[in-house]
């Protein structure tokens, strides 16, 4: 019997229903769509663990949770300050945008864990380690020097290795108890360029080290970028730490590369990777792997999935990033782990207690720029889209004060109001040229105003709008949309940003009600 167009057309719609629910129930790649580079990742038993890299942010060297390599949720971080200096201080007109800690390597030996990571800041490599990664705070050595996108590795035989340089790649050995250098040894090279590794020279040369050991044989993971093609995974493998060395592509798909080796309970194999994304930042990918003649072959046909045979993404609300009302119970005086300064923060200039369920940002200097100033709490944007909101009650600010909204980047833009010549008005500056331009701006006759910016990061739209509210309820746009790049001088995706400081004079201070994020924007935004 033939079947009728209405059949015809509801087994269709069923069939798209299926392979939509079947979607659904699984894993998506990117994983985590927000800026968590430089990932190092292990498993404990059935648990993930990751760390990744926030460079000039405090804390800094942030730790993820996960149970299924999926959806993972911060847990800490390895170090509060790095160090006390005014590039990380924004203090004498220095800062460290771009550097500060850079790539980090996360291990678990003996049931310690370890992490470590170096900066070029202090021209130091440092060692973090706690018996408990989610609940005890991390114990800090440091040595000289800085050892470039190190892999810390404890071998079998009980010895400990660091294997790092670009390009050229070296071996150090360390002490048993990874504080420093051991005594009477010396580094040396165990690749000589393993950036023209099958033809991929030129260009990036090859860093990013990541070292594991599988069946007896190392796996040495690096990133290398060849002049005119793609970030790409390179692959070395020996059956001695010292070499020699034989190397090959591992994997060329969208630019994902950069990271290395998993393995599940179940014995599945995936490699951890990321891909440069314009503004968000750098977006980790997750990509099968089987083993070939001893090798890990990388993706499905050589192609990272946009799906995975794993549980489905949740969301990155509220494990990556969160709202927060700013209400804490009596005694508690924290911030939750999804806030990071803008370099270190003056403890003195902000408080959570000092009036109930609000932030409050005090100046204690005078600035010349909202890059240089002090105090900026950020939060990661979000892909492929989301939204930042606040309320804040300006009534206490002074002669020359700058409080509200940013989207942190070296090409910035600022919602929020200004003090002049005794007048409030909220006011939207661009960055977008290089230097801050007031855009637009509207008198302020009241207290309390609310404030919004809305990304999109669809194929890489990279725009930001922003709107004012007096009411809470009814949003106006205000200045102009926000092209969002991702530059190297902050080496960082955009971030929404509380701010307020001062440029005429200090003891000002501007309250904040609340910092609310979504994974949506208007449709105002999407025009």
């Amino acid at each position: 019997m033939k079947k009728s167009f209405f059949q015809l057309g509801l087994m269709a719609v069923t069939l798209l229903l299926m392979q939509f629910t079947a979607r659904a129930q699984k894993a998506h790649n990117p994983i985590l769509f927000a800026d968590v580079p430089d990932l190092s990742m292990i498993r404990v038993g059935n648990t993930y663990y990751m760390s990744s890299t926030t460079m000039h942010m405090s804390p800094g060297l942030p730790i993820m949770k996960s149970k299924d390599l999926v959806n993972w949720q911060l847990v800490g971080y390895a170090y509060d300050t790095l160090a006390n200096v005014d590039a990380l201080n924004l203090t004498n007109g220095k800062s460290t945008y771009g550097r500060g800690s850079w790539a980090s390597s996360l291990r678990h030996h003996n049931g310690m864990y370890y992490v470590t990571t170096f900066a070029q800041t202090t021209g130091k490599t440092y060692v973090y380690t706690t018996n408990d990664i989610e609940k005890e705070p991390w114990k800090e050595t440091s040595f000289k020097p800085s050892y470039h996108d190190h892999s810390l590795f404890f071998d079998d035989d009980g010895r400990v290795y660091m294997i790092y340089g670009a390009g050229k790649l070296r071996l150090i050995e360390l002490n048993a108890d990874v504080s420093g250098i051991k005594p009477g040894t010396t580094e040396q090279v165990i690749i000589d360029n393993a950036s023209t590794t099958s033809g991929t020279g030129g260009g990036l040369p090859a860093e990013g080290s990541q070292l594991f050991k599988v069946k007896g044989n190392y796996y040495l993971f690096n990133i290398t970028w060849p002049r005119g093609g793609m970030r790409t995974v390179v692959i070395h493998r020996a059956n001695k730490i010292t070499g020699p060395w034989e190397g090959r592509i591992g994997f060329q798909d969208l630019g994902v590369a950069q990271g290395g080796l998993i393995d599940t309970p179940d014995g599945k194999w995936y490699a951890y990777l990321f891909r440069d994304f314009g503004g968000v930042g750098r977006i980790p990918y997750l990509v099968p792997v089987n083993w070939e003649d001893g090798w890990p072959v990388l993706g499905v046909n050589g192609k990272a999935p946009e799906t995975l045979d794993l549980p489905a993404n949740k969301g990155l609300i509220p494990g990556i990033v969160a709202s927060d009302e700013f209400t804490r119970k009596k005694g508690e005086s924290a911030l939750p782990l999804v806030w990071q300064w803008n370099h270190n923060p003056d403890n003195q200039l902000w408080s959570v207690t000092e009036r109930k369920g609000y932030l409050r940002l005090k100046t204690g200097r005078t600035d010349t720029s909202f890059v240089l100033a002090r105090n900026t709490l950020t939060q990661r944007t979000i892909g492929p889209e989301s939204s930042g909101s606040t309320a804040f009650d300006v009534s206490n600010m002074k002669e020359g004060d700058f409080a509200g909204l940013s989207l942190l980047q070296k090409n910035y833009g600022l919602v929020g109001v200004k003090v002049m010549n005794g007048k409030r008005s909220v006011v939207m500056v661009s960055a977008a040229s290089g230097k801050p331009i007031e855009v637009q701006g509207f008198p302020l006759t009241q207290n309390m105003v609310y404030v919004k910016a809305e990304c999109d990061f669809r194929d890489r739209k990279d725009t930001a709008h922003f709107f004012y509210s007096l009411d809470g309820k009814a949003w106006q746009p205000i200045g102009e949309s926000l092209k969002m790049p991702y530059t190297i001088p902050h080496f960082m995706g955009y971030r929404f940003g509380l701010f307020n400081y001062a440029t005429q004079q200090t003891g000002g201070y501007a309250d904040f009600d609340y910092f609310r994020i979504t994974d949506t924007i208007s449709q105002s935004a999407r025009n």
